[in-house]
């Protein structure tokens, strides 16, 4: 039994149909044609994928528009300036592309492309796993064509290079972060080799966007492990090339024989944590932000050792920077990640007193509807190696989270907005917007999160006239409510 048969069997109807019909029209235009890349390496691998990757001897554009008609599906999306064409039949989105060879400058990441062979093709390809073709063609229709031993590296689970990993890594420095991603992902060891490779073309990574680089970043973050990654992009040094701020992390001070922990080591430890129990990128992006700002805010205290004070305000403030660098959005995500920042020692910092009902009103209000994810990044965030203090701070961890939810049934703050609106105070005292208005609303707000008055329209329109009178405002009409 050839290996196509075997592995045909892994494919469900819908890839079947793609096949035959790519090696159906392949053989009237007189091409030959090969599935190829991650599908192959998926497919050994029994990994899940919605893509498949089609190369051929021949005109890529005009293959894909006419296994389009075959499949009966839209026309393809044509890339001219690549040579590539893209068409999606029943949920897969299929890439056709020509043969090629390439040839690079130094001072970029995009080649000079002319057609080629399949060898061709395979010798550009960035990794031997991907480099894996399958045939579609008669007389060797379910070959495995193998130049690199890619089969066997995907079984010793091994990322290396087909060619000189110098030169695939100059050619194309992107390269190295799919590297580390692949890795990553796919829980592989990186070849010494290879791993030197990156290492002796780090800097190389400057020529690359960094749209492309925060990509491959934002991969790392969603693996299972994302540890894995940033260990791999601190010892090759793009780390420190491409996310100098949370390079900054990493190190340990001592003063008169007293050191602080590595909080770079502390942080991977916390996003393995959150990533443990959550897909949620951006909360994912809290935990790599969350302690940020504390090499801003080191200090040495000969009482009391080394502080961070204030780090939670100085790694909000970073947020917006670091997103606008990394081509991050600046949308509802970067206030998202900006506002757990800001709060992730909030909730652990009600533990070292008496929780009080008004503490958790403010927590519950400023967070809104973040707070789950909060206790979560904050949970995530007790890292101690010291069994009996692990122990006290979950247990203060499920006391604050009692006490929020007691507060939350009676209080009901949750995205709480006041019970009076500035349109109800203007209107009351026939005001214009004001600062006038601003004070009494803001002390609305500040009476019911210290529990001087209950959460309802009748207390706070009475709280609200008493406040207005020590401001010298008197209603229009007194009994209007």
């Amino acid at each position: 039994m050839k290996l196509f048969d075997a592995v045909i069997v892994q494919l469900d109807n819908k890839e079947r149909e793609i096949a035959e019909a790519v090696g159906a029209v392949s053989q009237m235009l007189g091409f030959s044609s090969y599935l190829i890349g991650g599908f192959v390496r998926d497919l050994l691998l029994n990994r899940p994928t919605k893509d498949i990757d089609i190369v051929t001897v021949g005109d890529g554009i005009k293959l894909a528009k006419e296994v389009a008609q075959t499949l009966g599906t839209k026309k393809p999306v044509i890339y001219s300036r690549f040579g590539t064409a893209m068409l999606t039949y029943r949920g897969i989105e299929i890439e056709f592309v020509g043969a090629r060879k390439e040839s690079y400058s130094s001072h970029s990441r995009k080649p000079e492309v002319l057609p080629g062979t399949l060898e061709d093709d395979q010798n550009r390809r960035d990794f031997t796993i991907n480099a894996l073709a399958i045939s579609l063609n008669p007389g060797d229709k379910g070959q495995l064509i193998d130049p690199f031993n890619g089969r066997e590296d995907l079984e010793n689970r091994i990322l290396r290079t087909p060619l000189d990993p110098d030169r695939t890594f100059s050619d194309d420095p992107l390269r190295m972060m799919r590297a580390i991603r692949f890795a990553t992902q796919l829980d592989f060891e990186i070849h010494p080799t290879t791993f030197q490779g990156i290492r002796e073309n780090a800097t190389r990574i400057r020529i690359v966007s960094q749209e492309r680089i925060t990509d491959e970043l934002n991969k790392i973050i969603a693996s299972p492990i994302p540890s894995t990654g940033f260990y791999h992009l601190l010892d090759t040094g793009l780390c420190e090339i491409i996310f100098y701020e949370f390079y900054k992390l990493l190190g340990v001070d001592y003063e008169n024989g007293k050191g602080h922990k590595d909080n770079f080591y502390h942080t991977l430890e916390v996003v393995d944590n959150v990533a443990k129990v959550t897909e949620n990128l951006w909360l994912r992006w809290a935990a790599v932000l969350h302690d940020i700002g504390k090499p801003r805010t080191k200090r040495y205290d000969p009482s009391s050792g080394w502080t961070f004070h204030g780090h939670d305000a100085v790694g909000a403030s970073m947020v917006p920077k670091i997103f606008r660098r990394l081509k991050l959005p600046l949308d509802q995500k970067m206030k998202y990640v900006q506002k757990l920042v800001r709060l992730h020692l909030r909730p652990i910092t009600l533990t070292k007193s008496d929780i009080t009902d008004s503490a958790v009103r403010r927590l519950l209000f400023e967070a809104g509807e973040d707070i789950d994810d909060l206790m979560l990044l904050c949970r995530a965030d007790i890292t101690t190696k010291n069994q009996s203090k692990m122990d006290r701070y979950l247990t203060n961890y499920e006391l604050v989270a009692q006490k929020m939810v007691e507060i939350e049934e009676k209080d009901r703050l949750r995205n709480w907005e006041p019970p009076i609106s500035g349109e109800v105070i203007m209107r009351t005292f026939h005001l214009a917007p004001s600062r006038e208005v601003g004070i009494i609303k803001n002390a609305i707000r500040e009476a019911i999160l210290d529990g001087v008055i209950g959460n309802n329209y009748d207390e706070a329109f009475q709280f609200m006239l008493l406040e207005a009178e020590k401001i010298g405002l008197h209603p229009v009409n007194e009994g209007e409510k």
